[in-house]
């Protein structure tokens, strides 16, 4: 009898399982043709056919970890030719000015690709009129959290009427006060009614003043996508006819003319690295690095305009046209990418 009720139990028990199939298994990973992206902000036609035409790169550095200095090279030139800030050269293999190097010397260039790009650290500036200029992102904070001094409140004592006393005596109890009445009115008119007013004064002031707000902004701002260093905004650096084109071989920028004292301005922002006239063939010379990857050189200057080190912003003014080791009066403008000259009117609108 036990075994048959054990068998009973478990042809039960089987039957159960049976009827209840596994639930079935749904794929909940988002679809690809439901995947939304957002769209990139518009631009014009002249933009994006611009962007269209210009050089795409593979990521990398081509640039060695080290250099062996050659006969005729100088710290300057190597800088240019390898996109790095000199002076950045020179911290880097302890060399002080004014940086003399010799042939056969081995500059190490590893630490300068790890290196952070300061031209993206845009500090303040001071302009002449005395209005002090901050990157975005980086104003400093203008309110202040600081409580108001509240407003000092005056009370007025009052000192009238004061007691006497005197030894009890049934004459005394009989006797009244001489000074009940003046006493009555200071009390009750004149001397009360003054000190109660500065105190009535106070307290509407302390509540037509605004409290002020110490409470701080706790919402987090929106994280910022990271710029390509493809991504500049490239202006000519001045009007004028283009006299000669890009030549890898034998023009490595552009030669614009002009007239002496004509403007020149920065094609983009950055950080002027250099301002002399140490490079043979480019006369009164600035370079701009606008970011780890991108310098543009300004040559043949009658006069330069700003300092080593100085951020500068999209046109603003540099130099003036000149023909220093030329013999016309031109503007000789490169784009270098990592050192490497490239066609600037593949990064200049048409104009």
């Amino acid at each position: 009898m036990f075994f048959l009720m054990r068998y009973i139990a478990l042809t039960l028990l089987l039957a159960s399982c049976s009827s209840n199939p596994p639930a079935p298994v749904i794929d909940r990973l988002p679809s690809h043709s439901t995947a939304t992206s957002k769209s990139a902000s518009p631009k014009t036609a002249a933009q994006t056919k611009l962007l269209a035409n210009r050089p795409t790169y593979k990521p990398g550095d081509w640039r060695p970890d080290h250099y062996a200095v050659k006969k005729g090279d100088t710290l300057f030139s190597i800088g240019l030719e390898y996109g790095y800030d000199y002076k950045d050269i020179a911290h880097a293999n302890y060399i002080e000015a004014p940086y003399t190097i010799k042939v056969g010397q081995t500059l190490q260039f590893g630490a300068l690709k790890d290196k952070p790009d300061e031209s993206d650290n845009k500090a303040a500036q001071t302009n002449s009129d005395g209005v002090t200029t901050y990157p975005i992102g980086s104003e400093p904070a203008t309110t202040s959290t600081a409580t108001p001094k509240p407003k000092e409140i005056t009370v007025v004592a009052i000192n009238d009427p004061k007691a006497i006393r005197e030894p009890y005596s049934d004459e005394a109890l009989k006797t009244p006060l001489p000074i009940s009445k003046p006493a009555v009115e200071k009390t009750t008119t004149k001397p009360v009614v003054a000190s109660s007013k500065p105190v009535v004064e106070a307290k509407a002031d302390a509540k037509s003043e605004p409290k002020p707000d110490t409470k701080t902004d706790t919402k987090a701002e929106p994280k910022k996508v990271a710029e390509s260093p493809e991504d500049i905004d490239w202006a000519w650096p001045t009007k004028g006819k283009v006299t000669a084109e890009f030549n890898d071989a034998s023009n490595k920028g552009i030669d614009i003319a002009g007239s002496t004292g004509q403007s020149i301005q920065a094609a983009a922002a950055g950080k002027v690295i250099y301002s002399g006239s140490d490079l043979r063939g480019y006369g009164k010379l600035v370079i701009i690095k606008h970011n780890s990857t991108y310098l543009s050189v300004y040559a043949h200057n009658s006069l330069i305009l700003v300092k080593e080190g100085q951020q500068v912003s999209r046109g603003q003014k540099i130099a003036e046209m000149g023909n220093t080791d030329s013999n016309t009066v031109n503007l000789h403008f490169e784009i270098r990418r990592q050192g490497k000259s490239v066609d600037p009117s593949k990064y200049l609108a048409a104009n």
